[in-house]
């Protein structure tokens, strides 16, 4: 008697037919339980469901265990690790040298907000057309643990050394220098970031993202406010993340009266459900009141707190060419010799 054949299962893929594995990296060596892993899985996922070609990504990091993270995604992509503090002016000048490529970067809060300070500020103030992560654990998680600058007053290490120094709140710094997608998040909630992420994608401008990320070997314990149990019990949404890419239908029913809709650049929708009273996600001032007066409070907020889909991006304020740069021909980048003359002419 023969035995039935068994149709194989088939293999699920994205709109431009790739599957998951084609999204994925290497093997962590990250510690068990970091919040650095989760992030990576949202990342690899939103880029999978988003369908965008892995080959025409770049990541950027710095130093740190958070830049270790583009090992961990996307390994068909192109990646560089740069000096500790200078991935923003890497991936500026790699974004005008090839415009066609899409840049994501992850940062850790020392990396951005101490050594690197100067250059993300200025990364900002551009709108340069990147996703800029920053995975957020209020330590030197590589260097044994001290606090870094995004620590909040009274929060207390492992050794019991209390910080009396305020922390430097990277969203409302990118809100009020030019960043036009601004956001945090919990490593820990999965489906906050990953509509975060995917909307990212769809979005042209400095997408920056706070991602609490807690270190579960220096700062995971009682006394830290960015430990997975402080999170779950002071985390507040300020709103209800919803995204609808452009290549789905649109056509969701939603309470115009308790819900944002913003369009993005691709034509994806972003749509918040309001949970604070006023909220308005277009409103700079506002975003920036509120996430002042959640620190008096003791909250930490999440959510999408600013988006601005009318600045344009640094790439074309600068009206740079289609065509990356290295394949242009030397007569279109190189001025011609009567042009020179005329130069030296008027100077001499």
């Amino acid at each position: 008697m023969s035995t039935p054949s068994v149709s194989p299962k088939p293999v699920k893929t994205n709109r431009i037919g790739l599957q998951i594995l084609d999204y994925r990296g290497g093997k962590t060596t990250l510690c068990a339980g970091c919040g650095h892993n989760a992030i990576s899985e949202r990342i690899t996922e939103a880029f999978y469901e988003m369908g965008i070609q892995p080959e025409r990504v770049m990541k950027m990091s710095g130093i740190g265990c958070s830049s270790k993270s583009p090992a961990y995604f996307m390994s068909r992509s192109f990646s560089f690790n740069t000096v500790h503090g200078r991935m923003p002016s890497v991936a500026t000048g790699a974004l005008l040298a090839n415009k066609t490529m899409r840049s994501i970067g992850v940062s850790g809060d020392g990396d951005t907000a101490s050594i690197g300070m100067g250059q993300f500020i200025h990364l900002l103030r551009r709108n340069v057309p990147m996703i800029y992560i920053i995975e957020d654990n209020g330590v030197y998680g590589l260097t044994k643990g001290q606090f870094s600058a995004t620590a909040d007053i009274g929060s207390k290490l492992k050794t019991g050394v209390i910080n009396d120094l305020p922390a430097i709140d990277t969203c409302a710094l990118a809100i009020q220098i030019g960043a036009t997608f601004v956001g945090r998040s919990f490593s820990g909630d999965k489906k906050q970031l990953s509509a975060m992420l995917k909307a990212a994608v769809a979005h042209q401008g400095t997408v920056m993202l706070d991602v609490i990320s807690p270190c579960v070997t220096f700062n995971d314990h009682e006394g830290s406010t960015k430990s997975y149990k402080y999170m779950q019990e002071h985390e507040e949404a300020i709103g209800e993340v919803g995204f609808v890419p452009h290549f789905e239908d649109i056509a969701v029913e939603y309470d115009p009266n308790t819900t944002v809709d913003v369009r993005l650049h691709d034509g994806s929708h972003l749509r918040l459900r309001k949970l604070h009273e006023g909220y308005d996600p277009t409103d700079k001032v506002q975003a920036t009141k509120m996430l002042m007066e959640s620190h008096a409070k003791g909250e930490v907020l999440t959510g999408v707190f600013y988006v601005d889909t009318q600045k344009p991006d640094f790439a074309s304020l600068l009206n740079m060419v289609d065509e990356p740069l290295a394949t242009l021909s030397q007569e279109r980048v190189r001025p011609r010799r009567e042009v020179l003359a005329e130069i030296m002419e008027a100077h001499s």
